[in-house]
């Protein structure tokens, strides 16, 4: 195992304002929720942990459910810092959130006080911390009260088991409700979490993009690389090393067609012309504005880990280029 001096670590990396709250954020985060589970080789997620914070990645997210098994990545990570990286505590964000089914019965999903207090304790444990510093609620809950849930994510933060909180898979008007719901409780609610990249533009029609900034929060998001799809990976067929080869959950032999094909070609002519790998220029897309904090990324091996934070090298694009791009990726409105 191999750190480098904090200064060198530090100096390779962009760290953005979350909000306008004190955090500051790594524009590239590591995320947890794939290659961290039981199914997974524990030294790979040793060494790609080393690589992310060896490269200036202080951020680490997780889940709850992330595994497979649920809870697995958790105890994964928690064996990490243990062993490892105990000794940097307070130089790392550790993230988690519930929110979607976890264990068996009416208590172990969505919003409730109940599933929330008792997630986040069995996640510290698994965790082995007395604390998390971000703890999100993962999706909005249609049955529970809002006031409910974040007068719940109010007295986690007041227990001492979260310095932040943070909202996912919210839109806009939903988030301003929580937002003020929390601001007359105090509680430092501070990011949001969703999904965003070339081919998914919710958050930029459900006003998710536009109102977070203007309420001084912070967006992290997540899926950058469209669960592989803007990646070079697909041109040639589906590996069978691949995550549709492997699972097929998230991402499905149907969404490689030939019209998403013909996408991602014309996008990697693009990425080209900048010098970038497609992945480079996907991330890169993201960051090009104020709006967005920190991407996450997922990865399976350390070298795609430095791949993907040379975007940071080149974040500017021209009108033309973003033009060019909406041609190519964005739906037209029947």
């Amino acid at each position: 195992m191999y750190y480098k001096a904090s200064g060198e670590r530090y100096h390779t990396m962009q760290y953005n304002r979350c909000g306008k709250s004190g955090l500051l954020l790594p524009a590239v985060s590591l995320g947890l929720w794939h290659n961290f589970g039981t199914n997974d080789v524990f030294e790979t997620m040793r060494q790609m942990c080393f690589t992310a914070f060896d490269s200036g990645i202080t951020h680490f997210d997780l889940a709850n459910n992330y595994g497979p098994l649920p809870g697995s990545a958790e105890s994964n990570f928690g064996k990490i810092l243990a062993e490892d990286l105990k000794p940097y505590r307070d130089e790392l964000i550790i993230s988690t959130k519930a929110g979607y089914d976890m264990w068996e019965g009416p208590y172990g999903n969505f919003g409730s006080r109940k599933y929330l207090i008792a997630s986040l304790d069995q996640s510290l444990t698994r965790l082995g911390l007395d604390y998390v510093d971000i703890f999100y609620h993962h999706r909005p809950d249609p049955e529970t009260p809002l006031e409910e849930t974040m007068t719940a994510l109010d007295q986690i933060v007041k227990s001492g088991k979260a310095l932040y909180v943070g909202l996912s898979n919210y839109d806009g008007p939903t988030m301003m409700k929580a937002a003020q719901i929390l601001k007359e409780l105090h509680t430092p609610f501070i990011i949001n979490q969703n999904c965003y990249n070339m081919f998914n533009r919710t958050i930029e029609n459900n006003g998710l993009k536009a109102e977070a900034p203007k309420a001084g929060k912070g967006i992290i998001t997540f899926s950058p690389l469209a669960q592989g799809l803007l990646t070079n990976r697909y041109l040639n067929g589906i590996p069978k090393d691949s995550r549709i080869a492997r699972s097929g959950i998230f991402l499905k032999e149907s969404d490689v067609n030939e019209k998403r094909l013909d996408q991602i070609l014309a996008l990697s002519k693009m990425a080209a012309q900048r010098g970038q790998t497609l992945a480079q220029f996907a991330l890169s897309w993201i960051l090009k504005d104020n709006d967005i904090t920190s991407v996450l990324i997922g990865a399976s091996r350390p070298e795609q880990i430095l791949d993907c934070i040379r975007c940071m090298e080149n974040t500017a694009f021209t009108a033309e280029e973003l033009q060019k791009i909406d041609a190519i990726t964005v739906e037209p409105i029947s």
